[in-house]
């Protein structure tokens, strides 16, 4: 799986641009999250490995490169011109687009395969086991105050923990309620 590599170094390297607001944290903390589950996903219910890791390399290359509200659009177009470039397979391509664009969960998209759903997932699930990073994005990215930061994140889990396939809620079950209890303001 050399092209696997090769997108990844492509992702480590724009991540390290300092255009890149996120800075290293969204390549430490996120992307490579987000492969690992995605792997992880796609060992168990018998995936294409080689899409599903491309795509989880990608699914969010927009962001740090330029805009957040439209990025599984514009992420899978950068997705398809890499590829291209790499003269990747053309139906394969188009599997990695559809893996990237359905990845969003708050936009409501099918996900029409195996591979979209590992991924979709796999964002999810990394937005559950990064607590402290999401609280990065909200204090210093977005600048919210520390309770709006609060509310910003339990909504971010709540939302995540929601569209999960039911397989993936099992496997996240405890650390979302630990998550909930930990984001809850009530004294008891």
């Amino acid at each position: 799986m050399e092209i696997v590599e090769r997108i990844r170094k492509y992702v480590e390297d724009e991540c390290r641009k300092e255009t890149n607001i996120y800075g290293m944290n969204a390549f430490n903390h996120h992307f490579v999250l987000v492969a690992k589950y995605a792997w992880f996903l796609a060992d168990r219910t018998w995936a294409d490995k080689e899409i599903v890791l491309i795509s989880a390399w990608l699914h969010d290359i927009w962001s740090i490169l330029w805009d957040y509200e439209n990025h599984h659009l514009t992420s899978a177009q950068v997705a398809e011109n890499i590829l291209s470039e790499m003269r990747y397979p053309r139906d394969r391509i188009e599997r990695i687009k559809h893996c990237i664009i359905a990845h969003r969960w708050s936009k409501s998209i099918p996900r029409e395969t195996l591979e979209a759903e590992c991924i979709a997932d796999a964002d999810a699930m990394s937005h559950l086991n990064n607590i402290d990073s999401l609280f990065f994005l909200a204090l210093t990215v977005r600048k919210k105050s520390p309770e709006d930061a609060r509310v910003f994140v339990k909504e971010k889990m709540m939302q995540g923990y929601n569209k999960l396939t039911q397989w993936a809620k099992d496997l996240m079950k405890n650390k979302y309620d630990a998550c909930m209890l930990t984001l809850d303001d009530s004294l008891f």
